[in-house]
């Protein structure tokens, strides 16, 4: 196993940037949402761009948090969200990375990011990025090893003008064994739906970042969640999913793991 990730420690979380939800969670699982919020601090003037904008995949994860709420109470799992809009800086992105804080996303311009000079950029990490990573860090070093990460997040259902007909994806990287797992018990569940690996996006992308720095240094199963977002688009659709996705995720653990998986909460979801 591989050492714990770097200055997990060295920045403190904030109230401001990073929400932790049933931090006591007994269950074997931690849930990450990196763009669970789309607020934008007051200093940064909305970066320049329009309410709507604001309200699109462009700014954050529509309906994420919702259905990464379900699933902590279904599997009694930490929860760890952003706070900071991801057009602030990305927390699913490495440190100073150009996709960190994008001067356009998609189709959209987006002006309080050009020309952000290398301190600018560090100013937006130690802003957004570092409360979070080091908040997600010491929740899943408090779980131990027999815990798995689990990051969830929504994606937009026309991209570039093209639809988009996968409806769940199930991201991995180097680590497959939740993934491969979690793949054959939704199909189960859930046959007919667009169930896909590794899409609409993948390691090639760039998107698999907290499960590299989180859970292969640790050695945890770990598994990345993107649900299209006109799918949990209200209340009872954010429910269904994640019921289907905390029943799948119990049964996958427990075909990877001996930890026993308790299975009450979800009998009655």
């Amino acid at each position: 196993m591989r050492n714990a990730p770097a200055d997990a420690g060295a920045h403190p979380a904030s109230d401001e940037a990073v929400e932790i939800v049933n931090a006591g969670g007994k269950g074997p699982f931690v849930i990450a949402c990196e763009h669970a919020s789309n607020n934008i601090p007051a200093e940064f003037a909305a970066l320049g761009v329009s309410a709507d904008v604001l309200q699109s995949h462009a700014a954050w994860d529509p309906g994420a948090r919702a259905v990464a709420l379900h699933l902590s109470a279904m599997l009694d799992a930490p929860l760890v969200a952003s706070r900071i809009s991801r057009l602030v800086y990305d927390c699913n992105r490495p440190p100073m990375s150009d996709g960190a804080t994008p001067a356009k996303s998609e189709i959209h311009a987006i002006p309080g990011n050009a020309g952000l000079t290398a301190t600018q950029k560090r100013r937006r990490a130690e802003l957004a990025y570092f409360p979070f990573r080091s908040a997600l860090s010491r929740v899943l070093s408090s779980k131990g090893r027999d815990v798995a990460l689990v990051t969830v997040h929504s994606f937009t259902p026309v991209w570039f003008g093209k639809p988009r007909e996968v409806e769940i994806g199930v991201l991995h990287d180097a680590d497959a064994r939740l993934a491969d797992a979690l793949l054959a018990e939704i199909a189960m569940r859930a046959p007919g739906r667009r169930i896909e690996r590794n899409e609409p996006y993948g390691p090639t992308d760039g998107v698999t970042h907290t499960l590299i720095d989180q859970a292969l240094p640790r050695g945890l199963p770990n598994v990345m969640l993107e649900i299209r977002n006109d799918l949990i688009a209200d209340a009872a659709s954010q429910q269904a999913h994640a019921t289907l996705l905390a029943q799948a995720l119990q049964a996958a653990m427990s075909a990877l793991s001996p930890v026993p998986v308790a299975v009450e909460r979800l009998a009655h979801a």
